[in-house]
Parts: structure tokens; C-alpha cells; sequence
């Protein structure tokens, strides 16, 4: 549910919707469209998440989406990493779980999230591996653009772990936010506090899909 304190819970108002070319499905339900809504809260909301029998809202105008971001992109590891954060029952975060593989077949671990979010093949491989200089190699985290990673590759597989960088959030770089898979909470957007400290085992890495 969008709103689990009001009346009326379940109903959304959109103002238009958006063709972004790619297909989601929840049950035998599929659609390429979001909606953008207006309440009960603001943002865009998959057209299957919203239960209807149609793969489009009726009524609503559609308008056209953005181009579809270049396979290995920055923009495409994003856009894949926050499929995850409305990817369970249309509209909750996939859980964490070390030992259990999501629908798509990827581990619902940090580095399978990561390794989903980049492309990888399934399962995905291991936080060691995403520090890999055959997938990554590191950066200053000054450099960090969006789609990198910031990793912890050292101890065991209870103390490593990886997050997706998405953003600078001030321009001295005193914080960021990125997309993660953590325990407890599932798959999160927030500004973590990783590689921050001096000292910190957390490092930057910067994909090599990306080209440069």
C-alpha cells in the first residue's frame, strides 16, 4: 500500500503516464508504463504495482519516456539497481538473504545485488570478486561517479560487503547516497557512511563496462 494511514489506502491519482519501453511483470500482469502520481504521495509507480486489468491506466495520457539507457551504462546500473527497492508484491524491497536467490536468479546478497545491477550473469559473483581487476579497478573516492562501487573486500562474508554509488549529496563530497542490500532492511536508498573515515576498509571501484 502507498499510504497505510487514510482512508482510501489503496487509491492513487495520476496525471499521466510514461511508455519507458521496459517491460515489468508482477504475476501474470505486465506492463511498460509508470504512472506518475500526485496522491496520496508524489512519484511514479509501475501500472502492474497499481492492480489494474489493463496494461495502461484508462484515461490517463501517455507521454513519451526517455531513451533507453546503453546496455553497461552508469544510467542502466541504476536503473536496475532501484527495480529491486519495489520488486517484492509490487511495491516492497527485496530481502536480504545470503542463501536465497531472487526471481530474476541473481543471490539476494549485496554482491548479487550489485552484480544484477551491473548486468553480470546469474547468480553474481562474490564481493572479492566485484574488487576484481577484471570487473573493476579502484579509484580515489573524490572520483566516485554514478554507478561505481564503494566495497569492503576484506574479512569474511559477514564483514564484506558492497554499495552501488549513485550521487554526491553536497560539493564537498561530505556525504553520498547509493543503492544497497542489507541485511535486516533489504534493499536500500540512503547515505551511508562507507569509506568516509579515515582508514576505512571501505574503497572505491569504478566498473570497467563504463569505459572510462
Amino acid at each position: 500500500m502507498i499510504n497505510q494511514k487514510s482512508p482510501g489506502q489503496d487509491r492513487i491519482t495520476a496525471d499521466y503516464q510514461v511508455d519507458t519501453g521496459r517491460r515489468v511483470c508482477e504475476g501474470s500482469a505486465c506492463s511498460t508504463l509508470m504512472a506518475h502520481i500526485t496522491q496520496p504521495v508524489t512519484g511514479f509507480l509501475t501500472v502492474v504495482a497499481v492492480d489494474t486489468p489493463e496494461d495502461r491506466l484508462p484515461g490517463i495520457p501517455v507521454q513519451a519516456g526517455p531513451p533507453a539507457p546503453q546496455p553497461g551504462s552508469r544510467q542502466q546500473t541504476l536503473q536496475r539497481a532501484a527495480t529491486w527497492l519495489t520488486a517484492n508484491n509490487g511495491g516492497r524491497p527485496v530481502p536480504s538473504n545470503q542463501g536465497s536467490h531472487w526471481r530474476d536468479g541473481y543471490r539476494q546478497d549485496c554482491s548479487g545485488y550489485a552484480s544484477m545491477a551491473l548486468g553480470l550473469s546469474a547468480p553474481g559473483t562474490t564481493t572479492v570478486g566485484l574488487a576484481d581487476r577484471r570487473l573493476t579497478r579502484p579509484i580515489a573516492m573524490s572520483e566516485l561517479q554514478p554507478g561505481d562501487l564503494v566495497i569492503d573486500a576484506t574479512g569474511n562474508n559477514n564483514t564484506r560487503h558492497v554499495v552501488i554509488f549513485e550521487k554526491w549529496n553536497d560539493t564537498a563530497h561530505r556525504s553520498y547516497t547509493a543503492y544497497e542490500q542489507r541485511s535486516v532492511h533489504g534493499t536500500s536508498y540512503r547515505s551511508p557512511t562507507y569509506g568516509r573515515a579515515a582508514g576505512s576498509e571501505y574503497k572505491a571501484y569504478r566498473p570497467l563496462r563504463y569505459g572510462s
